[in-house]
Protein backbone atom coordinates (compact mmCIF):
# COMPACT_ATOMS: atom_id res chain seq x y z
CA UNK A 1 0.00 0.00 0.00
CA UNK A 2 2.39 2.67 0.96
CA UNK A 3 4.82 1.78 -2.10
CA UNK A 4 1.96 2.99 -4.11
CA UNK A 5 1.76 6.14 -2.78
CA UNK A 6 5.27 6.47 -2.53
CA UNK A 7 7.26 4.39 -4.76
CA UNK A 8 10.24 6.00 -4.14
CA UNK A 9 10.64 6.97 -0.38
CA UNK A 10 14.04 8.12 -0.40
CA UNK A 11 13.70 10.56 -3.94
CA UNK A 12 11.09 11.98 -2.62
CA UNK A 13 12.94 12.85 0.45
CA UNK A 14 15.39 14.30 -1.58
CA UNK A 15 13.02 16.46 -3.51
CA UNK A 16 11.25 17.86 -0.69
CA UNK A 17 14.83 18.93 0.62
CA UNK A 18 15.93 20.40 -2.66
CA UNK A 19 12.21 22.16 -2.87
CA UNK A 20 12.56 23.80 0.33
CA UNK A 21 16.09 24.65 -0.34
CA UNK A 22 15.10 26.68 -3.66
CA UNK A 23 11.95 28.36 -1.77
CA UNK A 24 14.47 29.02 0.97
CA UNK A 25 11.60 28.85 3.64
CA UNK A 26 11.29 26.66 6.09
CA UNK A 27 7.52 27.20 6.14
CA UNK A 28 4.42 24.77 6.73
CA UNK A 29 3.18 25.64 2.83
CA UNK A 30 7.15 25.24 1.51
CA UNK A 31 6.97 21.70 3.38
CA UNK A 32 3.79 20.71 1.59
CA UNK A 33 4.26 21.95 -1.66
CA UNK A 34 7.56 20.11 -1.65
CA UNK A 35 6.03 17.15 -0.55
CA UNK A 36 3.65 17.16 -3.07
CA UNK A 37 6.00 17.48 -6.30
CA UNK A 38 8.53 14.73 -4.73
CA UNK A 39 5.22 12.63 -4.18
CA UNK A 40 4.38 13.56 -7.99
CA UNK A 41 7.74 13.57 -9.43
CA UNK A 42 8.31 10.00 -8.23
CA UNK A 43 4.95 8.55 -8.81
CA UNK A 44 5.48 9.83 -12.32
CA UNK A 45 8.90 8.58 -12.96
CA UNK A 46 8.29 5.19 -11.13
CA UNK A 47 7.72 3.51 -14.17
CA UNK A 48 11.25 4.40 -15.31
CA UNK A 49 13.04 2.48 -11.68
CA UNK A 50 11.59 -1.18 -11.61
CA UNK A 51 14.63 -1.73 -9.40
CA UNK A 52 15.64 1.14 -6.99
CA UNK A 53 18.74 0.71 -4.88
CA UNK A 54 18.60 -0.26 -1.43
CA UNK A 55 21.18 2.24 0.29
CA UNK A 56 22.32 0.63 3.28
CA UNK A 57 24.30 1.42 6.05
CA UNK A 58 23.29 4.90 7.04
CA UNK A 59 26.58 5.56 9.28
CA UNK A 60 28.52 4.78 5.73
CA UNK A 61 26.18 7.28 4.09
CA UNK A 62 27.09 9.86 7.00
CA UNK A 63 31.12 8.93 6.98
CA UNK A 64 30.79 9.47 2.86
CA UNK A 65 29.30 13.07 2.39
CA UNK A 66 32.17 13.75 5.31
CA UNK A 67 34.34 12.67 3.32
CA UNK A 68 33.21 14.41 0.15
CA UNK A 69 32.56 17.64 2.17
CA UNK A 70 35.76 17.76 3.66
CA UNK A 71 37.43 16.73 -0.11
CA UNK A 72 36.00 19.88 -1.36
CA UNK A 73 36.77 22.17 1.24
CA UNK A 74 40.30 21.14 0.46
CA UNK A 75 40.16 21.17 -3.31
CA UNK A 76 38.84 24.34 -3.25
CA UNK A 77 42.18 25.74 -1.47
CA UNK A 78 44.01 23.74 -3.89
CA UNK A 79 42.33 25.43 -7.06
CA UNK A 80 42.77 28.51 -5.78
CA UNK A 81 46.16 28.53 -4.96
CA UNK A 82 46.49 26.87 -7.83
CA UNK A 83 44.83 30.28 -10.08
CA UNK A 84 46.30 32.44 -7.73
CA UNK A 85 49.88 31.81 -7.39
CA UNK A 86 51.07 29.55 -9.80
CA UNK A 87 51.63 30.31 -13.49
CA UNK A 88 48.54 28.65 -16.21
CA UNK A 89 51.21 27.41 -18.68
CA UNK A 90 52.86 24.79 -15.50
CA UNK A 91 50.15 23.23 -14.81
CA UNK A 92 50.20 19.45 -16.06
CA UNK A 93 46.53 18.69 -16.73
CA UNK A 94 45.21 15.70 -18.20
CA UNK A 95 42.51 13.17 -18.77
CA UNK A 96 42.70 9.62 -17.15
CA UNK A 97 40.63 6.69 -16.84
CA UNK A 98 39.58 5.18 -13.70
CA UNK A 99 38.63 1.49 -14.44
CA UNK A 100 34.87 0.63 -12.37
CA UNK A 101 34.49 -2.09 -10.22
CA UNK A 102 30.94 -1.03 -9.68
CA UNK A 103 28.22 -2.09 -12.25
CA UNK A 104 25.31 -0.11 -10.32
CA UNK A 105 24.14 2.42 -12.28
CA UNK A 106 23.43 4.20 -9.17
CA UNK A 107 26.87 4.06 -8.00
CA UNK A 108 28.67 5.00 -10.76
CA UNK A 109 26.37 8.10 -10.97
CA UNK A 110 26.93 9.03 -7.55
CA UNK A 111 30.85 8.37 -8.34
CA UNK A 112 30.45 10.73 -11.46
CA UNK A 113 28.64 13.41 -9.68
CA UNK A 114 31.22 12.96 -6.52
CA UNK A 115 34.37 13.80 -8.61
CA UNK A 116 32.70 16.63 -10.49
CA UNK A 117 31.62 18.23 -7.51
CA UNK A 118 35.29 18.12 -6.06
CA UNK A 119 37.27 21.38 -7.83
CA UNK A 120 39.80 20.43 -9.73
CA UNK A 121 38.17 17.03 -11.33
CA UNK A 122 35.49 16.67 -13.71
CA UNK A 123 33.92 13.74 -14.97
CA UNK A 124 33.78 13.76 -18.89
CA UNK A 125 32.56 10.08 -19.90
CA UNK A 126 31.38 6.57 -18.98
CA UNK A 127 32.00 4.02 -21.42
CA UNK A 128 29.64 2.23 -23.15
CA UNK A 129 30.18 -0.91 -21.05
CA UNK A 130 30.05 1.14 -17.83
CA UNK A 131 33.47 -0.61 -16.93
CA UNK A 132 35.51 2.61 -17.11
CA UNK A 133 35.24 6.41 -16.52
CA UNK A 134 37.20 9.49 -17.89
CA UNK A 135 38.49 12.18 -15.25
CA UNK A 136 39.87 15.19 -16.46
CA UNK A 137 42.33 16.56 -13.83
CA UNK A 138 43.19 20.39 -13.61
CA UNK A 139 47.11 19.44 -11.97
CA UNK A 140 47.89 15.93 -11.63
CA UNK A 141 51.46 14.39 -10.45
CA UNK A 142 50.78 10.77 -10.63
CA UNK A 143 47.71 9.37 -12.03
CA UNK A 144 47.75 6.08 -10.78
CA UNK A 145 47.59 7.88 -7.13
CA UNK A 146 44.68 9.58 -8.32
CA UNK A 147 42.73 6.40 -9.60
CA UNK A 148 43.88 4.56 -6.63
CA UNK A 149 42.27 7.37 -4.48
CA UNK A 150 39.26 8.08 -6.18
CA UNK A 151 38.46 3.93 -6.07
CA UNK A 152 39.82 3.77 -2.40
CA UNK A 153 37.82 6.96 -1.08
CA UNK A 154 34.98 7.27 -3.28
CA UNK A 155 34.14 4.00 -5.36
CA UNK A 156 34.45 1.26 -2.64
CA UNK A 157 32.14 3.26 -0.24
CA UNK A 158 29.50 3.92 -2.65
CA UNK A 159 29.55 0.08 -3.91
CA UNK A 160 29.12 -0.78 0.34
CA UNK A 161 26.44 1.87 0.74
CA UNK A 162 24.10 1.42 -2.53
CA UNK A 163 24.00 -2.47 -2.13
Amino acid sequence: MIERILPHPVLTAVLVVVWIMLVNALTPGSVVMGMIVGTAVAKLTSVYWPERAKIGRPLLVAEYIGIVLYDIVVSSLQVARLILFRNPHTLRSQFITVPLDARSPEAIVALAGTITLTPGTLSVDVSDDMRSLSVHCLDIDDPAAVVSDIKQRYEQRLMRILT
